[in-house]
């Protein structure tokens, strides 16, 4: 590592105003993504400012229509809620199944979605419920805030504040991790709601997180496994790595999305 200030934010104004005034800080939330980074030199911002430290920031809310999730929810509390399981088991699934043990009890919602990782996996989750992603000056809808590779329509000192799921239907999420990271080598977050079906892909995308519009189209036709498993993906325009080939995430969607189905409640 290397020499830097730490800020800890007393509430979400002191942080922004930190953020400001220090061009390059950056927001501390669980540090599982900002941290390495750090330690591998591919960042290297003079301060950090804490976010750990802001109630307001915490906890989760259910309502009869929407979910809501403070940006500073470990991923341990929102796999162990309770009262989210009953309202959107998928998302308690989803968390669940993120990293290890150490990993959920650090790492946040608001951070990964604010890492925008192209392989996170509640990006999807954010995408297929069409979320808000509540910031401290706006309200972004999921559709306009994922950009590309680790590329959100965040500004420099705007911090996202929480993050609220429309209650679907019924909703799933599978995934195919990688046995070394558990982040998602493809997964697929399928939502049912009234007015259709929204399907995200994470993990496969060349351009990060998607939303699968031939399956949506398949299931909203015929909401079964048997259609989802009969699209086929073109893999132009999926990633290709050491993990597994483009042909071989493109066929790995829609086998996932039939999953998703069957578990959907």
């Amino acid at each position: 590592m290397y020499a830097f200030a730490y800020h800890r934010a007393a509430d979400v104004a002191d942080a922004v105003a930190e953020l400001k005034r220090v061009a390059d800080a950056k927001p501390l939330a669980g540090g599982m993504t900002l941290l390495p980074t750090c330690k591998m030199r591919l960042a290297a911002p003079t301060e950090l400012v804490d976010l750990g430290a802001i109630p307001a920031l915490k906890g989760i809310s259910i309502a009869e229509a929407h979910v809501t999730i403070g940006t500073m929810t470990r991923h341990a509390d929102v796999a162990a809620s309770q009262e989210l399981r009953a309202a959107l088991p998928a998302l308690c699934d989803l968390a669940g199944g993120i990293g290890d043990p150490q990993v959920r009890y650090r790492g946040t919602m608001g951070g990964s979605v604010a890492n925008d990782d192209p392989a996170a996996d509640y990006p999807s989750a954010c995408l297929a419920l069409g979320a808000t992603i509540v910031t401290d000056r706006r309200e972004i809808a999921a559709d306009d805030y994922f950009q590309g590779l680790f590329q959100t329509a965040l500004e420099g000192s705007e911090i996202i504040t929480a993050i609220r799921f429309p209650r679907p239907l019924c909703a799933a999420y599978e995934k195919f991790k990688n046995p070394a990271s558990r982040y998602a080598t493809v997964g697929v977050f399928v939502a049912r709601f009234d007015h259709g079906v929204r399907v995200a892909v994470t993990g496969a995308g060349s351009n990060g997180v998607f939303r699968a519009s031939a399956i949506e189209q398949a299931l909203n036709a015929d909401f079964s496994p048997q259609a989802a498993a009969a699209i086929t993906i073109s893999p132009n325009a999926i990633a290709s790595d050491m993990h597994g080939s483009a042909e071989y995430r493109a066929h790995l969607i829609p086998i996932l999305a039939a999953r998703a189905v069957e578990a959907c409640r």
